[in-house]
C-alpha cells in the first residue's frame, strides 16, 4: 500500500514522515516554499526528544503522482479547501481510491462520499505545528499522535485495518473504529469550537468562559439534532495523549486557527467548526449566539487584518449579547 498525503502541512507533514521514516512507501502533496523545502530536504521534524530531517517524496499536485492502483488518500487539508482538492483528486486518480479524511469536523466527509465510492474517516488527536516551511513540531510523548479511523458513514474494513497497523508501527496510537463519528463530535464540542477564540484572543483571562459557553450551547444542538456524541471523559479514554515541550516553542493557544493567522494562509476554518454548531442551530431550533459572535469576530479578524490574540474577550461576549445571549 502506498500513501498519499494530501496537504502536508502540520498534520500531513508529521504523518508523512513518519511512514517514510518507518519504511513505508509515503508520497506528500505540497504546496509553495513548504513544498520546495520538503522537495529539497524533507521534513525537519521537532519533538521534546528529536531533531532531525526525514527527507521525503513531495509533489505540488495530485496530477503528478504515478498512481497505481495500491493507493490510499490522507486528506489533510482544511476544510476550505476540501473540496477543489477533492475535485483534483477525482481527475488525478478516479472516483475509486480510498480517502480518508484526516481533518476536523464533519463535512471532509460529506464532501467526499458526493465523489468517491470507499471513504474513510480519521480522529485526529495530535498537537502538531506548521510555521516554517519544511518544519513541523510535535508536542506529544508516547505517541506522536492519536489517529483512529473508520469507514464513513460507519463499520470498519481490512483497507482501513492495514492503515491503523501501518500508522500504529509509526508511533502512532490508531486503532479502527466503527462508530467514529462520536469520537469527532466530541472533539468538536470540548477542542476544535475554541479554536476561533484562540485565534482571536490567545489564553487571556476570560477565555474559560466562552469556552464553557460554546460547549454548552453545542451540547444542546447535537441534543436537539439527536446525533450521538461521546463525552469529554469517554474521549479523554478513548484517545489520551501525554504531551511535552518542544525547546524554544510554547505552544499554549497555538491551535490550527492561530496557526493560520500566523502563517498568514489568508482563510480559516471557522466556518466548519463553529459554523457547523450554527448551521445545526438553525436546522433544529437552537440559538447559537455564542458560536455564532465567535465565528463572526475571528472572520472579522481575517478580513480586517487584525493581529491574532489581540480581541479582548469581552468584545467576543459583547457580540453573544447582541446576538441574543443571556450570558
Amino acid at each position: 500500500m502506498r500513501y498519499v498525503i494530501y496537504g502536508a502541512g502540520a498534520i500531513g507533514g508529521a504523518v508523512g514522515a513518519r511512514l517514510a521514516q518507518h519504511g513505508h512507501d509515503a508520497v506528500l502533496i505540497a504546496r509553495g516554499a513548504h513544498l520546495e523545502a520538503l522537495q529539497r530536504e524533507g521534513v525537519h521534524l521537532r519533538t521534546p526528544s528529536e531533531d532531525f530531517v526525514q527527507p521525503v517524496t513531495a509533489v505540488g499536485h495530485p496530477s503528478e503522482v504515478d498512481w497505481r492502483g495500491d493507493e490510499v488518500v490522507l486528506l489533510t487539508v482544511k476544510t476550505q479547501d476540501t473540496p477543489s482538492a477533492l475535485d483534483a483528486l477525482r481527475f488525478a486518480a478516479g472516483s475509486d481510491v480510498p480517502v480518508i479524511c484526516a481533518q476536523n469536523g464533519l463535512e471532509n466527509e460529506r464532501l467526499a462520499a458526493r465523489r468517491f465510492a470507499r471513504v474513510y474517516t480519521m480522529l485526529v488527536q495530535m498537537p502538531a505545528t506548521y510555521l516554517q516551511p519544511g518544519e513541523v513540531l510535535l508536542n506529544g510523548l508516547e505517541f506522536s499522535g492519536v489517529l483512529h479511523a473508520g469507514r464513513y458513514p460507519d463499520g470498519v474494513d481490512a483497507t482501513i485495518e492495514e492503515v491503523c497497523a501501518a500508522l500504529s508501527a509509526s508511533t502512532f496510537a490508531s486503532r479502527p473504529v466503527a462508530d467514529l463519528a462520536r469520537l469527532k463530535y466530541a472533539k468538536l464540542v470540548y477542542i476544535n469550537l475554541h479554536n476561533a477564540v484562540q485565534a482571536t484572543s490567545g489564553a487571556a483571562e476570560g477565555t474559560e468562559e466562552i469556552e464553557r459557553l460554546l460547549i454548552a450551547e453545542a451540547e444542546r444542538v447535537l441534543d436537539a439534532a439527536g446525533i450521538p456524541y461521546a463525552s469529554w471523559a469517554e474521549f479523554d479514554e478513548a484517545a489520551p495523549l501525554a504531551r511535552g515541550e518542544v525547546p524554544g516553542f510554547d505552544r499554549t493557544a497555538a491551535g490550527s486557527t492561530w496557526q493560520s493567522f500566523a502563517r498568514g494562509a489568508g482563510s480559516i476554518e471557522t466556518d466548519f467548526l463553529n459554523g457547523e454548531i450554527v448551521m445545526l442551530g438553525t436546522l433544529h431550533g437552537v440559538p447559537t449566539p455564542v458560536n455564532r459572535a465567535a465565528q463572526d469576530r475571528v472572520t472579522r479578524m481575517l478580513v480586517d487584518g487584525t493581529p491574532p490574540r489581540s480581541v479582548p474577550p469581552a468584545e467576543i461576549l459583547d457580540l453573544a449579547r447582541a446576538y441574543g445571549a443571556e450570558v
